[in-house]
């Protein structure tokens, strides 16, 4: 009788077992589960408390294991120039992520926060990363193949530091140069840039064939990411910053929508909203554009993101009525806000706005659903921690060799001689003396400009790269004595015997609102330096800058114009060219004016009277050895 006893029990012991077994079997992490199906059942799971924490995004700064758990937070960012420590290393960088996502995986339900960056030229935050060409240089080149070499090097770089996500590409259509972000746009031609799109699949990966739409992320050397800033960031009244877009329907859908198409036709997983406004509308409240046809016409099925406290400026002063800015961004169709600073404000007040029946349960669904399906195609719940594995792609020299080669391919030739018989390019590597000068000559930080370690840049040695003097110096005969002086007197240059100068001026770094200009002038002494160099020796001139600058009193006395826009890390790229190793082959991607009153001024208008039209570049053979 015992003996039967225990055998009875044994049974219900293993029947126990078994349904705990199966009770422990959760769709949402199993892999092999089609992701909508995943989606679906987390989502059953999840409380209103766990759904906006997961529509939040906040900065590092205000971060922790801890906060992350606390507030169920979605994701993290590291906003211009915020980084762990200075000069951080990938390791320090990945330690710091990994501390955030201990705190994320260890809540009820673990699911993994997702980490982001702006790494719009490289990974641009972090020391000795490769700084690419900004996106007017890229331009240039009319290569979108070379663009996607390089959106597949910053994904690896990113990777790097143990970061999923990249809020890049910047498809903005640059009508006005007066624009401070005008360097971020690959052209005034909304053709190129719908070409340079191609970007998307070197960041995230070629779109399968048999999946017509993202999010789509192909691997852990792969990250996601952003098209910004929908829509019609670069076409604003004067080209003032986060202003207003002053269009009809035909003319916002005809320059500003098409790469848009192109973005989601590639899968591009999520979509930034632009501060700008379209004819008065706040575009983070224009549920028309966001809801009606950028998710509902054109399907779009990834993340909809708003940019650093882009629904507090929904109102004129930003926060003004936090709560009205909350209701508005998230039912115009927001699905993640980069709050990114009061996260408990954030919280409570659309919890607040949902308990009220402002915010329906329906939209903070749909949200969530998109950040989830986001997550669970890149691979996020299986791979939630970032590992030393990819530290060895971070500068690494095919990185660096690929940015020499965008600076190469950037570079546009205005002018080669005086006359068209005394071209002056490509320069002899082997001549007596020579003078460099300039302010950008030797200004690694400069001919970076903005977004760059910091997020309105800085001059100086800021990072590890080769400065256009250096890189001059290396490429010269080593008999050819090279003399650098920034900014010489006329003695100096008449008194020295030089057999030609590369004089290298232009602007010095700026982001966002801060590069707004409304005279485009070369800060002094760049045009003295001009005028002092050129007057006395034949000379190359070359412009760093992020635009097109009021350069048309000078062109007379110069003997040969370079436009080398904000080329990176990457000088001797620069040196490739003028010496002659290669040949120019840049286009200008943007109209050169003659005079700040023209503008706007776009290929196309009616009165169009440039100085170098739009499409504009000398072409030059290589040297011969």
């Amino acid at each position: 009788m015992a003996g039967s006893r225990s055998f009875f029990l044994g049974i219900l012991f293993l029947l126990f077992w078994a349904s705990i077994g199966e009770a422990e079997y959760i769709i949402y992490k199993d892999p092999n589960q089609p992701v909508d199906v995943r989606v679906g059942d987390l989502m059953k799971r999840m409380t209103l408390a766990e759904k906006i924490g997961q529509m939040t995004q906040i900065e590092r700064k205000v971060a922790s294991g801890q906060v992350v758990k606390d507030n169920f937070i979605g994701s993290v960012l590291s906003g211009g120039g915020s980084v762990p420590a200075p000069q951080a290393s990938a390791e320090v960088w990945i330690n710091m992520i990994n501390d955030f996502q201990r705190g994320a995986m260890s809540t009820r339900l673990g699911i993994p926060m997702l980490y982001a960056i702006d790494a719009v030229h490289g990974n641009n935050n972090v020391y000795n990363a490769t700084i690419f060409p900004h996106n007017i240089g890229l331009g240039a080149t009319r290569e979108p193949e070379l663009v996607k070499r390089i959106g597949a090097a910053t994904a690896l770089e990113v990777r790097a530091t143990g970061i999923p996500y990249a809020f890049a590409p910047c498809i903005a259509v640059c009508r006005d140069p007066r624009w401070g972000r005008c360097y971020e746009s690959y052209s005034e031609d909304y053709k190129i840039v719908q070409e340079m799109t191609e970007i998307i699949p070197g960041l995230q990966g070629d779109l399968p064939t048999n999946k017509s739409k993202g999010p789509y992320v192909a691997g852990i050397d792969k990250v996601a990411a952003c098209a910004k800033h929908f829509v019609g960031d670069g076409g604003t009244h004067e080209g003032i910053d986060e202003n207003n877009t002053i269009i009809n329907r035909q003319g916002l859908f005809s320059i500003h929508m098409p790469a848009y198409y192109n973005s989601i036709s590639k899968g591009v997983s999520t979509i930034m909203i632009s501060y700008s406004s379209w004819n008065g509308k706040k575009m983070h409240a224009n549920r028309d554009l966001v809801t009606g046809f950028l998710k509902n016409k054109l399907q779009f099925e990834g993340m909809v993101i708003s940019d650093w406290q882009g629904i507090d400026r929904i109102t004129d002063p930003p926060g003004a009525n936090y709560t009205y800015s909350v209701q508005a961004g998230v039912n115009a169709g927001i699905d993640m806000v980069m709050v990114p600073l009061d996260y408990p404000g954030f919280i409570s007040n659309l919890t607040f706005l949902v308990n009220g029946n402002v915010v329906s349960m329906s939209r903070i669904d749909d949200a969530v659903t998109r950040i989830l399906r986001l997550k669970f195609s890149m691979g996020l719940f299986e791979n939630p921690f970032a590992n030393l594995s990819f530290a060895n792609q971070l500068g690494k020299k095919e990185h660096r060799d690929l940015a020499r080669e965008a600076v190469r391919k950037s570079l546009v030739l205005l002018k080669n001689g005086k006359s068209g018989n005394e071209k002056l390019l490509p320069l002899p590597k082997k001549a007596q003396k020579i003078l460099v000068a300039g302010s950008n000559a030797d200004n690694l930080g400069n001919q970076c400009g903005g977004w760059t370690i910091e997020w309105q840049g800085a001059s100086g040695d800021i990072t590890a790269g080769t400065t256009i003097l250096a890189s001059i110096k290396s490429t010269v005969d080593p008999a050819t004595e090279v003399v650098y002086s920034e900014n010489p007197n006329t003695d100096f240059v008449t008194n020295n015997n030089f057999s030609y100068a590369i004089v290298v001026v232009g602007e010095t770094p700026y982001t966002e609102m801060f590069g707004d200009s409304f005279n485009l002038t070369i800060a002094e002494p760049g045009p003295s330096t001009i005028n002092t160099v050129c007057q006395a020796v034949k000379c190359a001139v070359v412009i760093i800058s992020g635009r097109p600058v009021v350069i048309q009193p000078y062109v007379p006395v110069i003997d040969a114009l370079v436009a080398a826009w904000l080329p990176g890390s990457e000088g001797q790229g620069v040196a490739d060219v003028l010496f002659g190793d290669y040949g120019f082959s840049g286009k200008l991607p943007r109209t050169w004016f003659k005079s700040v009153d023209q503008l706007p001024m776009n290929i196309g208008d009616r009165h169009y009277d440039p100085l170098f039209p739009f499409g504009f570049g000398l072409v030059t053979e290589p040297a011969r050895s």
